[in-house]
């Protein structure tokens, strides 16, 4: 090729990609313009809708005399991870499978506003998709309370599924009338703790598992060292399990106005229950008075229709979804002063930072502590904790920050969740008070390091390390797929023991206890909440409400607002997500159902336990996590 045409070949190139360039910019311009002019477009429509209607959200989308139906899809958490309604879309669509996140607080809000609201005349249960994790069962408790709390009013509350899972009935047991599918089924499988013990396999692999720990009953590294459960950790298993089946029972049977005994009946002699009804999972649970009525879905809508009345189209029956009447009913709050904060530690501690809803990071929650602290209007913070904990220094920084506050002057009430362990417990012992529900699963406090080596694996195919290093640490440049030395072991060692003399401290001056009482109960045990309370480990048994009264009577407060100090979507990512999100729906990107299938939980679980060791972030290596607990 002479130079010339090599010139015209690359001046080729470049105008082409140029034009390449300029089109995909006026393609991006296009649809810039278009979101912005649908953006444009919807408020415009929805400031129609606001003079035409009632200001402050009150508009014609919820029917009078209707039901509000609690239909949530999903995992239920303690606070969602903050997505925009796009991202949120296509994650669904086209991502790694990722399952929404649903908020109890929001469910209990909106129950609690249907309580007063004239246009509501019912409730209706309807959680065929809610997914609630067992060790999750003390926020079914609590919701089913929030029914309570409703049927008060003197409403009456329906729940409608084919099937009931055992914490999907914790709360549908509250309700006046419970439908289900006559072919349908409801089993009550109690609580259990099962683990892959994985010794055996990594001898075969020749993988060398380094522990150090302290702590008679921190089973959390057990499945490496062991190939079946320790005495202790059955010891404290069974303890904190059998706790949370006596609340299901004691629940159960005084909604359904039946003993104790009638239940324990039906879920430990189920054989035999199924027997006499002709193995008939739905006629079991009708005979045991579980349920009330079994119907088809036709049958179910029909009864719904004879409550509430036909909706418009005559083939449903008046209702508003619990989403949907959230938004209608408007924010929860004036955002006058003054306010209780809520700052919540939800999921495995993390050093760093870490989006909301994914992971508790330290330096996260640690800023989300210091907007309470410099915001004046808040007077007093809740640090609602739902952690397993995990690193040590991460659980340290929250700590620093609640001590912060404190000094300020505020008081700082700790609220547990479904779980407070290990680092969770860590960063809620200086709190002024410590509220638990019963079957929160809390303490393990212990500490623990871990990682692997594979220098016999390495050896096996002929792999070997050598070198030299200045001082006896070097050896660390090549621990990994060389061994680990004896003097850098007895130094994680020893680092373990001084961390979990830290963490009895941390709690004997927190709770102001001894320290040979706190190492008596420490150990690495968890307890139930039930429990815990007669161990001095928390105050009160109670709920997030209880806790945001607490916090308010000691910053003296008759009349304040409660608050979240966290993420919040900017208003351009809102807007553009949701008028992106609705573009999408139209072209046919509407949600996928996912189906429970066993593939899809051996991928979670495969999932799980590889975030489990991404998870392992502490530039220590030491932990205070509960892996037993089953986060």
């Amino acid at each position: 090729m002479s130079e010339e045409e090599h010139k015209s070949s690359v001046w080729g190139f470049i105008k082409g990609f140029g034009k390449l360039l300029i089109g995909i910019l006026l393609v991006l311009q296009g649809i810039v313009g278009l979101a912005l002019l649908l953006v444009f477009v919807d408020f415009v429509i929805a400031a129609g809708n606001t003079v035409g209607g009632q200001s402050g959200g009150q508009g014609a989308s919820v029917p009078s005399n209707a039901a509000l139906v609690i239909n949530p899809e999903g995992v239920l958490v303690e606070e969602a991870q903050v997505k925009d309604p796009l991202s949120q879309l296509l994650a669904q669509n086209y991502g790694g499978g990722e399952e929404s996140q649903v908020e109890v607080g929001a469910i209990a809000r909106a129950i609690r506003a249907a309580e007063k609201d004239k246009r509501i005349k019912g409730l209706v249960l309807d959680l065929a998709r809610l997914q609630i994790p067992t060790i999750s069962a003390s926020k079914a408790h609590y919701l089913a309370g929030v029914v309570d709390e409703f049927k008060k009013s003197g409403k009456k509350v329906y729940s409608v599924g084919d099937s009931y899972s055992q914490e999907q009935y914790i709360i549908a047991s509250h309700a006046d009338e419970i439908y289900m599918h006559d072919k349908g089924a409801l089993v009550l499988i109690g609580y259990g703790s099962y683990d892959l013990f994985l010794k055996s396999f990594l001898e075969k692999m020749l993988v060398t598992p380094h522990v150090f720990r302290v702590g008679a009953f921190k089973a959390a590294v057990e499945p490496f060292l062991r190939d079946d459960m320790s005495p202790e950790a059955r010891e404290a298993n069974l303890a904190f399990l059998g706790g949370m089946w006596k609340s299901l029972e004691e629940g159960v049977a005084k909604a359904r106005g039946l003993s104790v005994a009638d239940v324990d009946v039906y879920a430990n002699n189920l054989n035999a229950v199924l027997r006499q009804a002709d193995g008939n999972l739905a006629e079991a649970a009708l005979n045991s008075k579980l349920i009330d009525k079994l119907a088809s879905r036709p049958e179910q809508l029909k009864a719904m229709q004879a409550v509430f009345g036909a909706d418009k189209k005559g083939d449903g029956y008046k209702k508003v979804g619990y989403q949907a009447y959230l938004t209608d009913v408007g924010p929860a709050k004036d955002g006058s002063a003054p306010n209780v904060g809520i700052v919540t530690v939800s999921g495995t501690i993390v050093d760093g930072e870490a989006p909301t809803g994914v992971a508790a990071g330290g330096d996260t929650i640690a800023g989300f502590l210091k907007k309470a602290l410099d915001d004046d209007q808040i007077k007093a913070v809740v640090l609602r904790v739902d952690s397993p904990g995990g690193s040590v220094f991460a659980s340290e920084v929250i700590r620093d920050g609640v001590l912060a506050l404190k000094k300020a002057g505020k008081p700082v009430v700790v609220s547990m969740g479904s779980l407070a362990a290990s680092g969770g417990y860590w960063v809620s012992t200086p709190g002024d008070e410590i509220w638990a529900s019963p079957t929160t699963v809390t303490g393990s406090i212990g500490i623990f390091a871990f990682f692997p080596t594979f220098e016999k694996a390495a050896a096996h195919w002929g792999v070997n390390v050598d070198g030299v290093g200045t001082t006896p640490l070097a050896s660390l440049y090549g621990t990994g797929v060389g061994p680990l030395e004896d003097n850098v072991a007895d130094i994680f060692q020893q680092s373990v023991e001084r961390g979990y003399r830290d963490f009895i401290d941390v709690v004997s001056k927190g709770r102001n206890l001894d320290p040979t009482y706190v190492d008596s109960i420490a150990q690495g045990r968890v307890w139930i909440g039930s429990r815990a309370e007669g161990l001095k480990l928390v105050d009160h048994l109670g709920t997030i409400d209880d806790a945001v009264a607490s916090a308010a009577k000691l910053a003296n407060l008759t009349e304040y607002d409660r608050v979240n100090v966290r993420d919040r979507l900017t208003p351009f990512e809102l807007l553009f997500g949701e008028m992106a999100s609705k573009g999408a729906k139209v072209l046919g990107m509407e949600k996928r159902s996912k189906t429970n299938s066993v593939l899809n939980k051996v991928i979670a679980s495969a999932k799980g336990q590889a975030a489990l060791l991404n998870d392992f972030n502490d530039p220590n290596a030491l932990y205070a996590r509960c892996i037993s607990c089953g986060d």
